[in-house]
């Protein structure tokens, strides 16, 4: 007899982003509050053709430091970013710097798109003729300033309580919102384009009103520095790395493929927004967009769309809701991320008991969000968000400068050109629009150095103390298990599920000489990093283990694994597909949180396309069976059912010297005569394929319905095993009304399977 093998416990993450999702991330991270709510603004800085060139110089310099984040991105692939990269190149100081001028900079970049979202939101309510200029304004505001300000206010503290609750936009969602923004902004560049054909005179916008560039070079700079803020979303392409496939291939095509598209949209948008717009204020284009500042791009699409405000207050929401609700998200994570390593104080590195996420973090980081949504303009807002960005990109420079020294055989998939000149360049621009901004808004720098000067204070009590210890080895048992062909994949949730599903997996492992794979997937919320999400992974291995010790006792191989993940069902599927699975066993307790699902919506996802072939088990009994009744009507589910009816039974009778009865039950509607039962029974035989196989066969007529049938007939049997019906395209579940049916009415254990990659299902007819 074979030895039992030694048992493997192992971790794994879930990566599902692909180029596409992870571009759209990109994508919408820039094309955001800034195109809709900076424009006007950078316009009256920079003049008609300056706005133009200012946008595409700051495509120029951002790629530049694209090129440091795609380098460190595709070697050092996780989420974390400059102050993960900071950290680990530069003197420890520097990369608590990088964290703290991270988090604030989001932060203040959040505050922007609230302060926007308030801005819009009084567009929609004045649009829909509602009148607020009798609001008292306390403390200085204007009655509009007021509601702005207040509205703001409300929209951070919602999506704070949603991104604690542990809800998040999903990428399909994400992708959604992008998409609208994007095509909102194409129909004003597609409107806007139409007027300039009936407009001969437009070059004179650009040209002669009243020059290209009024304010000079140092207007162009001012419009980059104000609009920078505008560019710097791929860097959450960064944050999301360790859920990204092939990272070291997508990470630096995801980066480029975003810029390239934002500043096609930036362009075309500055071109309509200065070229095509006709007003009666008497002053030139860019003068007029300037004057109407965060509501410019409102009243450009007023003057060039068919309920053009609408639409673009609409696109304006959109855009600022997903940077809403995606900068509270990364402000967080990064304040989370210095609390667990020590850099602040450890209560930004608490986790939530139920919800398990960093509370605390997401408070804190929205509280900050809200006094520089109150305490600052617009234009200081925006500026103070650049310069802290600006400052980032900065220290990501130095360290691919400092790691192509330190560390020169470090795998590098894609590398950085002209290292390390091009970056000093880069370094030397950045710093160059940073000081420039102090004579747009002294008040954005002077917020800027008191929270670089807090943030001495800070390391000195916190960054400066011993390095926090280093995460614990997730591999806790190291061995390697036998290598066999074939592999029952168990996930399980829970001690007592585990108990009841393992005994079956580990009996249809043993009679194919094959290993059960057991594995816990623990859902990580969007608002943890995959690999932070390791501290819940001890959770997992009493469960794994009561696995180990059941297939111990059916001298069966175990191989065990914790996985992370976004969802547990998607989890399940890419485990089964990297080990190839043969069958998957399933729990299901017999009810639903939902009445829009029929099993839940982890088997309603797995059984909708299953990886390998798949049982769920609903228990009522614990026993082994005497009495198998196996429904068939033909087809590949129901002779699986048979297989594993029968595999069962001569694992009984083997192993414990049990008899076991195998009865395959087909059902005729309607009374059925000698000659038809006969027909029948060479049929089944013929379609299943079953010719000498130990199966009784009855056949019977009824005037029932056939789910009910089957419930009666099946009140002498100790168990079920039952084919996915052919209703799948008619029917909520995709195993089909009747075996839904009966495992909810019988009385005994079912066993609903289904075979793997079959398009059409056969079971009773």
């Amino acid at each position: 007899m074979e030895t039992p093998s030694q048992q493997r416990f192992q971790v794994s993450l879930s990566r599902n982003l692909g180029l596409f999702d992870i571009t759209m991330i990109g994508v919408g991270a820039m094309i955001g509050a800034g195109i809709f709510g900076l424009t006007g603004l950078a316009a009256g800085e920079a003049g008609p053709l300056g706005l133009l060139v200012a946008f595409l110089l700051n495509g120029l310099v951002t790629s530049l430091t694209g090129l440091s984040y795609a380098e460190l991105g595709s070697a050092r692939p996780a989420a974390g970013g400059g102050y993960v990269w900071a950290k680990e190149a530069l003197a420890r100081v520097y990369g608590f710097y990088a964290g703290w001028i991270s988090w604030f900079s989001h932060a203040v970049a959040c505050s922007l798109y609230a302060v926007l979202f308030g801005t819009f939101f009084v567009e929609l309510i004045e649009l829909a003729g509602l009148d607020i200029s009798e609001t008292v304004g306390p403390l200085g505001f204007s009655p509009e300033s007021l509601w702005v300000k207040g509205v703001g206010v409300a929209s951070v503290l919602l999506f704070v309580f949603i991104n604690v609750r542990g809800s998040s936009e999903t990428g399909m969602v994400g992708n959604i919102i992008t998409g609208f923004k994007m095509i909102v902004l194409a129909a004003l560049v597609f409107f806007g384009v139409k007027a300039m054909f009936n407009m001969p005179n437009w070059a004179d916008h650009f040209l002669n009103d009243p020059v290209p560039f009024p304010n000079g070079i140092s207007g162009i700079v001012l419009a980059m520095g104000l609009t920078f803020v505008a560019f710097e979303g791929y860097e959450v392409i960064i944050q999301s790395a360790e859920e990204v496939k092939r990272p070291t291939h997508n990470i630096p095509r995801a980066i480029f493929l975003s810029i390239a598209v934002v500043v096609v949209f930036y362009l075309a948008v500055g071109f309509v927004a200065v070229g095509a717009v006709q007003q009666n204020s008497g002053l030139p284009n860019w003068m007029y967009l300037g004057q109407n500042g965060e509501r410019a791009m409102i009243e450009t699409a007023r003057a060039l769309m068919p309920y053009g405000a609408f639409i673009m207050i609409l696109g304006g929401l959109a855009s600022t809701t997903s940077a809403l609700n995606a900068t509270i998200f990364s402000s967080s994570r990064v304040s989370f991320a210095m609390g667990r390593d020590g850099d602040l104080p450890k209560i930004f590195g608490r986790i939530h008991r139920r919800n398990k996420t960093p509370h605390w973090a997401i408070w804190l980081s929205g509280l900050l969000v809200i006094v520089m949504a109150v305490a600052l303009p617009v234009e200081d807002v925006a500026s103070g968000a650049s310069i802290t960005f600006l400052m980032l990109f900065l220290l990501v420079n130095f360290a691919l400068i400092r790691m192509r020294k330190t560390q020169p055989n470090l795998k590098r998939p894609f590398r950085a050109p002209l290292v390390p000149w091009l970056q000093y360049i880069t370094i030397a621009i950045q710093i160059g629009l940073a000081v420039h901004l102090a004579g747009l808004s002294p008040i954005a720098w002077a917020v800027t150095i008191a929270w670089l000067l807090l943030g001495v204070a800070v390391y000195a009590r916190y960054g400066g103390a011993q390095e926090a210890a280093k995460v614990e080895d997730t591999i806790l048992l190291e061995e390697t298990v036998a290598s066999r062909s074939y592999s029952v994949l168990l996930p399980v949730a829970n001690a007592g599920m585990v108990r009841q599903l393992a005994r079956l997996g580990a009996m249809f492992a043993h009679a194919n000489q094959g290993e059960l794979f057991a594995l816990n997937v623990i859902r990580v919320p969007h608002q943890l990093s995959a690999y932070d999400g390791r501290k819940f992974l001890r959770q997992g291995r009493p469960i794994l283990e009561e696995a180990v010790a059941i297939g111990k006792q059916f001298d069966v191989p175990v191989r065990t694994m914790l996985r992370l993940g976004r969802e547990i069902g998607d989890s399940i599927i890419s485990a089964a597909r990297a080990r190839d699975a043969n069958l998957m066993i399933l729990g299901w307790p017999g009810h639903t949180s939902s009445d829009k699902q029929a099993f839940g919506s982890i088997i309603d996802l797995i059984s909708k396309n299953p990886p390998c072939d798949l049982a769920v088990v609903r228990y009522r009994r614990g026993d082994w069976p005497a009495r198998i009744l196996v429904p068939v009507a033909g087809g590949p589910n129901a002779r699986l059912a048979l297989e594993l009816a029968l595999t069962e039974a001569d694992f009984i009778e083997q192993k414990l010297n049990r008899p076991v009865k195998v009865a395959a039950l087909n059902i005729i509607s309607g009374p059925a005569d000698a000659e038809t039962i006969e027909q029948r029974r060479q049929s089944l035989l013929k379609d299943l394929d079953i010719e000498g196989w130990p199966v009784e066969i009855n056949i019977i007529g009824t005037e029932k319905g056939i789910g009910e049938t089957i419930v009666e007939y099946a009140a002498a049997y100790e168990q079920i095993i039952i084919g996915a019906s052919n209703e799948r395209l008619l029917e909520q579940s995709f195993f089909g009304s009747i075996p839904q049916y009966v495992a909810e009415q019988a009385l005994t254990n079912v066993i609903m399977v289904k075979q793997h990659d079959m398009v059409k299902f056969g079971l009773l007819r």
